[in-house]
C-alpha cells in the first residue's frame, strides 16, 4: 500500500502531537484545517504541508486524503468525525468522542456500519510497563482483584488567572476534570484489570468560583486581565466505583494541585501481588509482594511480556515517555488500516464506554446516589 495522506483537523498543542506522529509513522500529511482559514493558512506554512482547508468539507474532498485527525474542541468532536466517516475516511478523533452519551453512540454506531478504522487517542495504554502490569495480571500474577486506586492530578488551572476553552461547558462539555483527565484513569485501569466498573458513586467541586475571562492556550496561564467570570465545571472530583466482579475501586482528579504536572497513577491490589505505575515516573513498574518483598520492572526491549518488548523502542536507561506513547498509537492506527490487528488499539467503542462512564460519573455527581454504569 502506498503512504497514507492525512490531514490535521486543528492546530493546537495536540494537533502537533498528531501531526509528528502521523511523519514518524510514515504517512504524508496533505493540509491541515483550522479555526479560520487565516490560521490554516500560518500552519500549513510553518508545518511545510502543500494545503490549508477551508473547513472540515474541505478537508473530506481531498482525494488524496484517507485519514482525518480530529484535534478540535471538544463540542466539534462529533459533526467533524460524522462527516469524515461519512465520506469514506479513517477517523481519529481526540476524546471525549462527543460531549454527549448520545452523540459518541451515534458515531460509533456510524463507524460500526462504515467498517473504517475509527481510534481515540487513549494513548497511556501504550506506556510498555503499562502493558506489562496488564500482562502479569492477565496471567493471574496478581491473583485475585482485591482493591484497585489511584488519582489523576495536574494543576494547570490552580490560578484563578488561568482559563481554557475546556473550563466553558458549551465547548468543553458538562464535565471538564472528570471527562478530561478522570476518562483517561477509567479506561486505562479498565484496559489493565480486566474489570469493568458497574456502579459509581462520585463528587464534583469547583473549588475557584471565578476565574479571568481572557482565555489562553492549554497549559499555559492568562497574561492579559480581562476581568473575572463565573465558572461551573468542577476543578475536582472523587468517584468510588464497584465493579462487575464486586472490586472496589477509587479514583481522585483534579486541576489543581500544586506540583503535579501530569501524575497519573493507580495501583492494583491482588490476592498475590500489586502493582502501581505513575505516568510521570513510566520507566518503571512497582511490583508489591508478600513478606515486606518489592521489586521494580524497568522498561527495556530485553525483558517482560511481547507487548512491553515490542513498545521499548530505546535501550533501558533511555527514556520512553507521552510522545512515544503517541507515535505507536498512531502507528498501531495506520497498521489497522493496513487490515493488521494490533493489541490494545483503542476504538470508538472505547470512547463510547468512556462517555457512557462520564455520564454517569455526572448524574451520580448531582443525585449524590450510587448510580449504574449500563
Amino acid at each position: 500500500m502506498s503512504k497514507l495522506g492525512v490531514a490535521i483537523v486543528g492546530t493546537g498543542m495536540i494537533g502537533e502531537v498528531h501531526r509528528r506522529a502521523a511523519i514518524l509513522a510514515g504517512a504524508i500529511v496533505r493540509g491541515v484545517s483550522a479555526s479560520s482559514l487565516e490560521r490554516a493558512s500560518e500552519v500549513a506554512l510553518a508545518w511545510d504541508v502543500p494545503r490549508a482547508y477551508r473547513d472540515i468539507e474541505d478537508v473530506v474532498a481531498d482525494p488524496q486524503v484517507q485519514v482525518v485527525h480530529v484535534c478540535t474542541p471538544n463540542h466539534l468532536h462529533r459533526a467533524m468525525a460524522q462527516t469524515a466517516l461519512e465520506a469514506g475516511k479513517h477517523v481519529i478523533c481526540e476524546k471525549p468522542l462527543a460531549t454527549t452519551f448520545e452523540d459518541a453512540k451515534a458515531l460509533a454506531a456510524l463507524a460500526a456500519s462504515t467498517g473504517l478504522v475509527a481510534t481515540v487517542p487513549f494513548v497511556y495504554r501504550y506506556h510498555p510497563v503499562v502493558r506489562e502490569a496488564r500482562a502479569r495480571i492477565a496471567q493471574g500474577e496478581l491473583g485475585p482483584l482485591r482493591l484497585i486506586h489511584g488519582s489523576y492530578l495536574q494543576d494547570w488551572l490552580m490560578d484563578p488567572a488561568s482559563n481554557n476553552w475546556r473550563v466553558d461547558p458549551k465547548l468543553g462539555g458538562a464535565s471538564r476534570v472528570f471527562a478530561d483527565i478522570g476518562s483517561h484513569w477509567c479506561d486505562l485501569v479498565e484496559w489493565v484489570s480486566g474489570e469493568r466498573f458497574a456502579e459509581v458513586s462520585a463528587a464534583f467541586a469547583t473549588v475557584i468560583a471565578e476565574r479571568s475571562a481572557a482565555s489562553s492556550r492549554s497549559f499555559a496561564t492568562a497574561t492579559t486581565d480581562a476581568g473575572m467570570h463565573a465558572v461551573s465545571s468542577e476543578d475536582v472530583a472523587a468517584a468510588m466505583f464497584k465493579t462487575a466482579g464486586g472490586t472496589l475501586a477509587s479514583l481522585t482528579v483534579s486541576q489543581i494541585s500544586a506540583g503535579r504536572r501530569n501524575r497519573l497513577w493507580f495501583e492494583i491490589d491482588g490476592a498475590k501481588a500489586s502493582v502501581a505505575f505513575d505516568q510521570e515516573d513510566s520507566e518503571r513498574l512497582w511490583i508489591g509482594l508478600p513478606d515486606q518483598r518489592e521489586e521494580i520492572f524497568v522498561r527495556g526491549p530485553g525483558a517482560g511480556s511481547s507487548e512491553q518488548r515490542r513498545l521499548s523502542v530505546l535501550p533501558a536507561g533511555h527514556a520512553q515517555g507521552y510522545g512515544n506513547c503517541f507515535d505507536a498509537f498512531v502507528a498501531d492506527t495506520y497498521r489497522a488500516i493496513k487490515a493488521e490487528r494490533p493489541e490494545g488499539l483503542p476504538t470508538f467503542d472505547d470512547g463510547l464506554r468512556s462517555a457512557l462512564i462520564v455520564d454517569r460519573v455526572i448524574a451520580s455527581a448531582r443525585t449524590r446516589a450510587w448510580t449504574s454504569i449500563d
